[in-house]
């Protein structure tokens, strides 16, 4: 059975922060608070362009700072879980934008 990836926040800034910031016009977010404001950022340029799939980045926008400021070790892996499965179509929504770019 193969090993699942843990997830933290870090783990979570290295898979989509530069292709959400992006979207975003900004710089690849290093901080959970600068990730989060960047995701609300891309909601605005995902619809204008059209993509479907923008309320799971607010939602996952709101997990990761829960997580971030949440002080049990086993709350925080739960929300971190949630936010990355809100992300998990963010890859074909940037290569969406990307293409109408």
């Amino acid at each position: 059975m193969p090993a699942t990836k843990t997830i933290t926040a870090e783990t979570l800034l290295a898979d989509y922060a530069v292709d959400i910031a992006f979207v975003a016009e900004e710089e690849p977010a290093t901080t959970v608070d600068d990730f989060a404001t960047h995701l609300r950022y891309s909601i605005r340029n995902f619809e204008l362009a059209g993509i479907n799939g923008t309320e799971e980045l607010e939602t996952a926008a709101t997990y990761l700072v829960d997580a971030a400021s949440s002080t049990d070790p086993a709350e925080r892996a739960v929300l971190l879980k949630k936010a990355a499965r809100n992300l998990a179509y963010a890859d074909d929504m940037v290569s969406e934008f990307r293409d109408m770019c």
